[in-house]
């Protein structure tokens, strides 16, 4: 990718992040959300990681911010007006930006990674077959590995439901508890006199 573009999307991805927190219209705020998370997801397309950038668009900008609009329009939230700054929030949030961008300099300068190109540090898929000991029983996941090809959709498929299969129920039932306790709350708010 070319760094034009990569500096395009990291600005498209920061902007709206930026008016995710600075609105006060909530459901402009979700709309900027939704578009910060496309712009993500081009900046992962962009490291060749395919799986996540789609998984990026369906699952956060389609269904999660399709329910985060639902909840929003059901409890009828009003825009914020004439709210006072909270100067202390504020300057936790600048300090703990700052705490963070002082470690991610101190960990990425720690590593010799980033000098490395892609073909100096390989990901040496071949030897990384023999050492799957359940994926490896699929000749599908042991066959893209011998061919030099990463599989991920199929591993990340395989390990979410062989070994997480029971998790992601749970979080489904949860929001699906979530999604009926907002309907709920907000019938009985509207009956209320």
């Amino acid at each position: 990718m070319p760094p034009l573009l990569f500096y395009l999307f990291a600005l498209i991805t920061l902007g709206f992040g930026f008016m995710v927190v600075t609105g006060r219209n909530p459901v402009t705020c979700a709309l900027a959300l939704a578009a910060s998370f496309v712009g993500l997801a081009a900046l992962f397309l962009s490291l060749d990681a395919y799986f996540i950038g789609v998984i990026q668009i369906l699952v956060y900008a389609g269904a999660v911010m399709v329910l985060f609009l639902f909840i929003i329009m059901l409890l009828d939230i009003k825009t914020e007006e004439g709210k006072k700054l909270n100067v202390p929030a504020i300057v936790s949030g600048v300090m703990l930006a700052v705490l963070l961008t002082l470690q991610i300099v101190t960990v990425s300068s720690g590593t010799d990674l980033a000098k490395k190109t892609t073909t100096e540090a390989s990901l040496a898929l071949p030897e990384a077959a023999g050492k799957l000991d359940r994926a490896a029983r699929l000749p599908t996941i042991t066959n893209d590995l011998k061919a030099g090809e990463l599989p991920d959709a199929k591993l990340i498929g395989f390990t979410l439901f062989d070994q997480y299969g029971f998790h992601l129920q749970v979080v489904g039932l949860l929001l699906l508890v979530g999604t009926v306790g907002v309907v709920v709350l907000s019938k009985r708010e509207r009956s209320a006199p």
